[in-house]
């Protein structure tokens, strides 16, 4: 059995899987909003809090793999352990709790996302483009069939969006509507950065992946009924959210339907990260992948066996 423990900005991920018949089946996932990235852009250092939140989960992590007689076990950080000056203390103790954590530059985090979106999608030929927005880094693919052609990643995340824009509470609808629209024009802008290299391996279908997609998509599917169950966010219905998301923020009472309360706080800095991408690509749709690093890291763990190798090495000679 193999066991994938994804060390996100945002959320920890842990999946359990089983090798069977050439394929495989997902035994169980477990998902904690840690928040490790939270603050990171103003202080540098994993703050107290969130590095007591993250030690916390890794114990309960290890709770569950000890119901399961896991064989191989990968650990993967991402942009927090990238960015953090005290990235090795934490390291330090989740080594102490019998995780041993590979930190990933944001290149090789994109190989394993692209992986990932890959294992759920037809075995053809055409050209894709893949976006993963994280807590503090997102990741941009283009891709053929299995070839990756390019990628990016950037320094723009759900939670260090939420620290940079809306990290106070705001008097009035007009005053949020501005701070939204000002964090929608910068989040375009970042992207717009890499659009023209992007443009040069055009695409055919885009796919997201990770929860902020997976939280839009779901919202997008209970504003305009017609596209539920199909995981696609439209650019028309995304914009005509902005109301909805500013009246949910002003009045904590109020209910958006698809949106958990869990991942309340991080909508609006959602809404303007995949709203500054989708304008800066002129994207009219993009479709929800379920499937994401996790399940990249499990591809690579899988060849990383066939060729007695260690799955970061793996990932690094590809």
């Amino acid at each position: 059995m193999y066991a994938c423990v994804d060390l996100g900005s945002n959320s920890f991920h842990l999946l359990i899987a089983r090798w069977h018949d050439g394929a495989h089946e997902i035994v169980e996932r477990f998902s904690e909003k840690v928040q490790l990235g939270e603050g990171l852009s103003r202080s540098r250092d994993i703050n107290t809090d969130a590095f007591q939140r993250g030690l916390l989960c890794l114990e309960a992590f290890a709770l569950a793999l000890e119901r399961y007689p896991i064989q191989y076990l990968w650990v993967v950080g991402t942009n927090a352990l990238r960015v953090a000056e005290n990235a090795h203390e934490f390291i330090a103790q989740a080594k102490n709790r019998g995780f041993d954590v590979d930190v990933v530059t944001g290149l090789e985090e994109a190989a394993l996302v692209y992986a990932g979106v890959m294992s759920a999608l037809p075995q053809d030929e055409q050209t894709r483009l893949v976006i993963d927005i994280g807590g503090g880094s997102t990741e941009l693919i283009v891709g053929k069939g299995p070839e990756q052609l390019q990628a990016h990643s950037l320094p723009i995340g759900c939670v260090s969006w939420r620290d940079r824009w809306f990290n106070s509470r705001f008097a009035n609808e007009d005053l949020l509507r501005e701070q939204l629209k000002m964090a929608a024009d910068e989040a375009e802008q970042v992207f717009a950065q890499v659009s023209g290299h992007l443009a040069r391996t055009p695409w055919s279908e885009v796919y997201a992946s990770s929860g902020t997609a997976k939280m839009l998509s779901a919202i997008c599917a209970q504003k305009h009924p017609s596209s539920a169950g199909s995981s696609l966010v439209n650019f028309d219905v995304l914009t005509m959210l902005e109301s909805d998301i500013i009246e949910a923020t002003l009045n904590p009472a109020r209910s958006l339907p698809g949106l958990k309360n869990s991942r309340k706080e991080l909508v609006m800095p959602g809404w303007a990260v995949l709203m500054g991408f989708m304008r800066a690509h002129q994207l009219t749709n993009l479709h929800f992948s379920p499937a994401a690093l996790r399940e990249g890291m499990l591809h690579y763990m899988i060849k990383a066996r066939d060729l007695n190798e260690s799955p970061l090495r793996v990932l690094r000679a590809c």
